[in-house]
This record gives C-alpha cells, structure tokens and sequence, in this order.
C-alpha cells in the first residue's frame, strides 16, 4: 500500500512538472525576410561581396596570364630569369591568396560587415523574443527554419507573427 500511494505521488509530480512547461517556435527565416533592414543589409552583403570576389578573380587572370607568358617565354630565359620569374609568380599566388583570405577568411572583412549589420538586427529579435517568453512564460522556444530535428509543429506554437508585431513589422 505505502509503494502504490509513493508512486501514485511520484507519477502525479511527473505529470505536473510536464503540464507545467510551455513551448512556443519562431521561423527566423520568415522573421528576418519580414524586416525591411534585413533585406537590406543582405543585399548591400551581396554587393559589397561580388564586388570583393571580382577584384580576387581580377588578380587570379593577372597570375594566369603571368604563368602564361611565362611558359611561352620559358625557352628564352636563362635560369635566373626563370627563377626570378617563378618567384615573381609564387609571390603574386600569395598575394592573391592574401587578399581572398582578408575579404572572406573567417576574420576577414565580409565576416566584419557581416558582424556590424546584421548583429543590431539579430540582437533586437532575440531581445523581442525573451520579452514575449516572459510574457507568455514559455519555457522553451524553437526555430522551425534551421532545425532539421522538429519534424512536425503545430500552427498553434509558431509565434513569428507576435514578434514581428512587438518589432513594428506586423502585415
């Protein structure tokens, strides 16, 4: 009697601490298109990249064409023309290889950009997002958009819309 009523108690905790959490999911993705400072952090990204990539690209053609003249030159060359040559090439693969690194390397200047444009906006979403979970006191909120383990939520639980409202971006 005494190991029935122990678990009588034991499963009615069980069942209050589960009842007691509250989950809500967000779609970043969906948030993020929906602000117009996003949109168009993203593209002034985009821009400032394939300008950085053809300047990178510029200075690859240069090294091909140097290796280039430098083959067709090759028969004509004394060893130490053909050294300096090679050397002259190596170091403008290095150069190159500098520059690509200093534009898009993990510190590089995109990752920079990156940095100081979309942070602020990322920085206000989350904060909107830990205001609404105090509110409405979830315990725990998902991201649908990047999260390849939910397979299924239910409409009821997305909360996107409430934070695009507590932004000012509401349709």
């Amino acid at each position: 009697m005494k190991k029935l009523i122990i678990s009588l108690f034991f499963i009615a905790g069980i069942a209050l601490l589960g009842n007691a959490q509250k989950f809500a999911m967000v779609d970043m993705e969906y948030i993020m298109k929906n602000i117009p400072t996003y949109e168009t952090a993203n593209e002034q990204l985009n821009q400032v990249s394939k300008k950085w990539q053809s300047e990178v690209e510029a200075q690859n053609q240069e090294v091909q064409k140097m290796y280039k003249n430098y083959q067709t030159e090759l028969v004509f060359l004394s060893e130490d023309m053909k050294v300096k040559r090679e050397e002259e090439i190596v170091a403008k693969e290095k150069a190159v290889q500098e520059l690509k690194r200093g534009y898009f390397g993990p510190e590089g200047e995109l990752f920079k950009k990156r940095q100081s444009l979309m942070k602020p906006i990322q920085d206000e979403v989350y904060t909107a997002i830990q205001e609404i979970c105090k509110e409405k006191d979830y315990n725990l909120v998902f991201d649908k958009s990047s999260s390849t383990s939910v397979l299924f939520t239910s409409p009821k639980l997305d909360i996107s819309d409430i934070i695009l409202q507590k932004l000012g971006y509401s349709k």
